[in-house]
């Protein structure tokens, strides 16, 4: 039984005739009206192999095509210039490639468009060419224009003082340098510009690295200092500046050029001159070498704040006496810059003058080489110097040198058009201005305790009108001094600590004792109010009261 199953499965896979594989066709959506073909039933009798799939419908009949393909004509695939068929033993299997000129003109002819167009085409590519060169052609133009004038505007720009670094004429300060003055905190006082805040940094770094230096009896180079300075601030720190500290702080440093000073890097040489910079000390009392110690940097530095403060002080004396009337104001009084006085515009300090390296002889020319060297030469070599330094004997034409620039003058304050005060009396102008310099001037010297007595009186009209609220949405007679500045902190639009808030209401029970009473009961402090007075009234007294001081 088993034998003759085996036996029947080989005669049912007897090998036959080999089969041809069908050619790859494109994939085709098969028909929806044609059922599928049925597997044939001797593949699944008595045969443990898996039935193979059954074959694609339609395969003989060939469908609609998904996508359809671009397919050339014969007359586009055969090449005249292949002499060969396409089915010729000789060629190769691969279809030529017909030449621009038969596809320029299988196309023409297809698309049914006569031969004489073509030219009326090349005539309207070759306008629309000359077009676009003649417009290229007023660019460049309207271009070297711009670069001419942008030129012009260039040369008549000059930079603001002698040895700073030119700009360009559009390029302006960032505005954190600009308005450096306007956004400090705190009361307004004698602020620096910001160039002086920064020179002022650079000497308290160089400073350090000075005393450093000097404390363990090492001579300070400035190639030394440069380094420690700059990875210090992170800014480019040059003899310029240290020349702007020389003219600022003279008795600080003293620089001499000196030889034979260890440097500890590579490329310098001992016997280069390098310039020294010696910290001016005091000499100690027992006779010890003085040292550069916090306590006297502390003291250098305020000394350089202060000569820097003086600086700008000479900038604004000049601007006062500018103006119309112009305003003579003492220097120990003054506690503020005039409203109109940009502080950030004051031009830079100039750098005074460092020892340089003595000049030493060097010969430049063949004419000076002959000179020095006409014992150690021979005879020979002495006649082709001469030849050559009678060559060379024009000398070139020294540079002119450059004309000193004038330094930027301080800011002027815009004076009114005469036709915008046509019509106005003289006298009322002479009044106006007398008495807005008379009010500058008491702002100038203002004491920063006033200024800030000022701040809180003008912030009482509305705390008085917070304050009643409090007392009335309580609805109790007397209020603790914690709770009600509490309250009001969280009532008030400017953002106050309680501290600063029951400093206002100390001033506004001084003001007004006869609507604010103060009472101390133990170790609490409470606040009594009177709602019947009307806020009117108490608002009006506040504002006169303000108005009163700010004039004194």
């Amino acid at each position: 039984m088993e034998q003759r199953r085996v036996t029947d499965f080989f005669a049912r896979r007897r090998p036959g005739p080999p089969r041809i594989a069908p050619p790859k066709l494109a994939c085709r959506t098969p028909s929806p009206a044609r059922p599928a073909l049925r597997a044939p039933d001797s593949a699944t009798s008595g045969s443990r192999k898996r039935a193979r799939p059954p074959a694609a419908p339609g395969r003989d009949q060939a469908g609609p095509p998904a996508r359809r393909r671009l397919r050339l004509s014969v007359d586009e695939v055969s090449s005249p210039s292949t002499p060969e068929a396409p089915n010729s033993p000789e060629a190769p299997d691969i279809p030529a490639c017909p030449s621009p000129g038969q596809k320029i003109k299988k196309s023409t002819l297809a698309a049914g468009q006569p031969p004489h167009l073509t030219s009326a085409q090349d005539q309207d590519t070759i306008s629309e060419l000359a077009s676009c060169l003649q417009r290229a052609r007023e660019l460049g133009a309207r271009v070297r224009a711009l670069k001419a004038s942008a030129q012009d505007a260039g040369e008549s720009c000059t930079p603001e003082a002698e040895g700073r670094p030119e700009e360009p004429c559009g390029e302006k300060a960032p505005a954190y340098q600009r308005f450096h003055a306007l956004a400090q905190p705190g009361l307004p006082g004698l602020v620096l510009p910001y160039k002086y805040q920064v020179l002022a940094e650079m000497f308290r770094s160089m400073d350090t690295i000075v005393g450093m230096l000097h404390n363990r009896s090492e001579t300070p180079t400035f190639a030394k200092v440069q380094r420690g300075v700059q990875d210090m601030m992170r800014r480019h720190f040059e003899e310029r500046n240290v020349g702007q500290i020389k003219t600022v702080y003279p008795a600080s440093y003293r620089f001499r050029q000196e030889r034979s000073v260890p440097t500890f890097k590579d490329g310098a040489r001992r016997s280069d001159y390098q310039l020294t910079i010696e910290p001016l000390l005091e000499q100690e009392a027992d006779g010890a070498a003085p040292q550069l110690t916090a306590s006297r940097l502390l003291q250098r530095r305020q000394i350089f704040s202060q000569k820097l403060v003086e600086h700008v002080k000479e900038h604004h004396k000049a601007f006062l006496a500018s103006l119309s009337p112009p305003i003579v104001v003492p220097e120990d009084q003054l506690t503020r810059w005039h409203p109109r006085f940009n502080v950030d515009e004051v031009p830079d300090i100039e750098p005074a003058a460092l020892p340089q390296p003595p000049a030493t002889e060097k010969l430049t020319t063949a004419q000076e080489v002959l000179a020095r060297a006409r014992n150690l030469i021979s005879p020979r070599m002495e006649k082709a110097l001469s030849q050559l330094a009678l060559r060379s004997a024009a000398p070139s034409s020294p540079g002119s040198p450059r004309p000193a620039l004038p330094a930027t003058p301080p800011a002027t304050p815009p004076a009114a058009s005469p036709s915008a005060l046509k019509g106005v009396s003289q006298d009322l102008l002479e009044r106006i201005r007398a008495k807005e310099a008379q009010k500058q001037l008491a702002q100038m010297t203002r004491c920063p305790e006033q200024e800030q007595r000022l701040q809180r009186l003008e912030r009482l009209p509305e705390l008085a009108r917070v304050l009643r609220s409090v007392f009335v949405s309580e609805r109790k007679p007397a209020l603790s001094m914690e709770v009600a500045c509490a309250r009001m902190v969280g009532s008030c639009r400017t953002i106050m600590s309680p501290g600063e808030m029951e400093k206002h209401l100390l001033l506004l029970s001084e003001l007004l004792p006869d609507w604010l009473s103060l009472h101390r009961i133990r170790t609490d402090t409470y606040v009594k109010l009177d709602k019947a007075a009307d806020l009117a009234h108490i608002t009006a007294r506040l504002a006169h009261q303000t108005r009163a001081e700010e004039g004194l």
